[in-house]
């Protein structure tokens, strides 16, 4: 493993443990050559997943990339780390375990709307307005009605 500070090859693990519910380990690790300090994750990827976006483009699945639109949405929330982590682990196991080498951009987004409305309900409203492409603040207001009208269905079952 190199190091992101000084590019060595020269690294040394000193600490590893399980993390995001038994499925990563989380691996502490020290640079011989700079002194510096990294963490890395090391996860099981079952397969290859392709995310066709709206325009038809092909790209393959990033988790960097789906991490970073999520802790934008959560940014000083009351959420932690941990849990963004097991959010996303969850999103990823479901997209895996289904039986599609290529899922859309769209049910992707919707993953990510379901877990974060349970998880966080102005992370929630943050995410859909960049997923829905929100214009004006009634979009907010329009969304925010619907979203309070299902979860008076859902109280009343």
């Amino acid at each position: 493993m190199r190091c992101p500070f000084c590019q060595s090859s020269d690294t040394v693990v000193r600490d590893s443990r399980s993390a995001e519910e038994d499925t990563a380990v989380r691996r502490r690790r020290g640079c011989q050559t700079c002194g510096g300090r990294f963490t890395t994750f090391e996860r099981v990827q079952l397969r290859d997943l392709m995310v066709v976006k709206r325009d038809g483009k092909r790209v393959l699945f990033d988790r960097e990339k789906l991490a970073r639109s999520v802790k934008i949405a959560l940014q000083k929330r009351p959420v932690d780390e941990e849990q963004i982590d097991q959010m996303i682990s969850g999103i990823i196991r479901r997209l895996e375990s289904s039986s599609e080498e290529e899922i859309t951009s769209s049910e992707v987004g919707g993953l990510v709307m379901e877990a974060l409305s349970t998880l966080d309900p102005v992370g929630y409203v943050r995410y859909a307005s960049v997923y829905r492409d929100f214009k004006n603040p009634s979009d907010f207001a329009r969304f925010i009605e619907k979203h309070m009208a299902e979860l008076g269905e859902a109280d009343k079952e």
